[in-house]
């Protein structure tokens, strides 16, 4: 898969800037650059030194001034040669830029391809490489910081240890195989992979919420009609975005924004005022309440403190195990409206239940922080260590199944050779997840999702 090909992206995000970046690498990316760059001060361009000068075109015509380093293999990000060169960002003149390095031999990178090489050098692993991507595209604060964790190796790390284990239960098996005749001495095989499994399902015990805080959650506020929907939204999201009046049915179809709450990505869904109605328009954004309901991560049911034990009853009709149930305008209340006190017999049947104001920040901080703390679920403490995405997932799911046959195997007394398959079974799962085994399809898969120049 890795060629002699020199490649060139822009590293910065697209659009007029007051820079970019415009990244090189490759075994011709020393001569390519000595080619199109002219520093102001005659000499070689020394690795890690930045130099000021101007980038030139094949006839000598100045571009662009710029700063320019290079890297010398294995010292950069590929472990290729590589260059990088600092630019003004106007888009036009990055155009130009890109235009003098490809007539000079370089080649457009693909999406990715940067960190592919990277990932084919041997610099990082596959979960190192993916967690490049997550670093870039995260959306909240728990998100980078997972990310962070992924890049610095938690996860590697952790399945490293993972293979460490079963390595020695494989090679003792397979010595008792191949050379029975030399007195192989005894191992309490079971232990290590006893160890290694434990190990297994505390990661996959943790990866539900692993995966959440990298990929969000959807919220669904719901309730009927002025039961405050609206006014929560625009609460959490800290500015207006839902129109709020005190006529029933203004808001007629779901509204869709992105906040943080207590650090996790959310997908804030507002949605039309479930209550019967004739009216066409109404019922046509009543049936899309019902189909946001329905895709919900969590649903935070809204009853206005003035209403009804019906209101109460139909606010948790929908799904009680993944509601959470909030009164709303309870400071128009001196004490503890009834409807809160009725809501808490019902707390058994609900994720949970909360009374709130718009105009109490406490009880708004609340209202994030439970949301965030029932989409999350307890976390689980692995030094760091988080399967998150699918596939780390359902791989470490499969080598855990092998490890449950080598474990019954060994309680059975089976032979070595029976029990080295399971073993190694067990060892191939995990090698997806680290990419010490895996095929292009799936690299493919991992890399064209990431932006060009990473």
């Amino acid at each position: 898969m890795l060629n002699d090909d020199t490649i060139v992206a822009v590293a910065t995000a697209p659009g007029a800037a007051a820079l970019a970046v415009i990244r090189v690498s490759g075994a011709a990316a020393h001569a390519i650059m000595a080619a199109v760059f002219r520093p102001r001060r005659a000499g070689r361009l020394r690795p890690m030194r930045l130099r000021y000068g101007w980038i030139v075109d094949a006839h000598g015509t100045v571009v662009d001034e710029a700063m320019v380093v290079v890297m010398r293999a294995p010292h950069s990000y590929t472990t290729e040669d590589m260059a990088e060169i600092s630019c003004h960002g106007g888009t036009l003149v990055v155009q130009r830029v890109i235009g003098c390095l490809l007539a000079a031999g370089a080649r457009a990178a693909q999406p990715g391809e940067f960190t592919l090489r990277a990932f084919l050098n041997g610099r990082i692993d596959l979960t190192r490489a993916e967690a490049v991507m997550d670093v870039v595209s995260a959306r909240s604060e728990r998100a980078l910081m997972l990310a962070r964790q992924q890049l610095r190796g938690a996860l590697g790390d952790a399945i490293g240890h993972l293979r460490d284990e079963l390595l020695g239960a494989l090679a003792y098996c397979t010595a008792l195989v191949d050379f029975p005749e030399d007195g192989v001495d005894a191992v309490e095989l079971g232990e290590p992979l006893r160890r290694a499994r434990a190990a297994a399902q505390r990661l996959l015990d943790g990866a539900a919420h692993a995966m959440r805080i990298r990929e969000g959650a959807r919220i669904v506020l719901c309730g009927r009609p002025n039961a405050g929907k609206s006014s929560l939204l625009n609460a959490l999201l800290g500015h207006d975005r839902a129109i709020v009046t005190p006529y029933a049915g203004t808001t007629r179809d779901t509204i869709e924004e992105h906040a943080s709450l207590d650090g996790l990505a959310v997908t804030l869904v507002d949605t039309a005022g479930i209550a019967p109605t004739t009216d066409p328009i109404e019922t046509l954004g009543i049936e899309r309440s019902h189909q946001a309901i329905a895709g919900a991560d969590l649903i935070v049911a809204l009853v206005d403190a003035n209403g009804t034990p019906a209101a109460l009853h139909e606010a948790l009709a929908h799904d009680p195990a993944r509601t959470l149930l909030v009164v709303t305008k309870c400071d128009r209340w001196p004490e503890t409206p009834p409807l809160v006190a009725l809501a808490r017999e019902h707390a058994t049947a609900c994720a949970g239940i909360l009374a709130v104001s718009i105009h109490q920040p406490a009880s708004l901080a609340a209202c994030a922080t439970t949301i965030a703390a029932l989409v999350l679920g307890a976390p689980t403490d692995d030094a760091g260590a988080a399967l998150t995405r699918p596939r780390h997932r359902d791989a470490l799911r499969r080598a855990a199944a092998a490890l449950d046959v080598a474990l019954t195997g060994v309680a059975e007394q089976r032979s070595p050779d029976l029990l080295a398959l399971d073993v190694h079974d067990a060892l191939l799962a995990l090698d997806e997840i680290t990419g010490e085994r895996v095929d292009d399809e799936l690299l493919d898969a991992i890399f064209s999702r990431f932006c060009i120049g990473k």
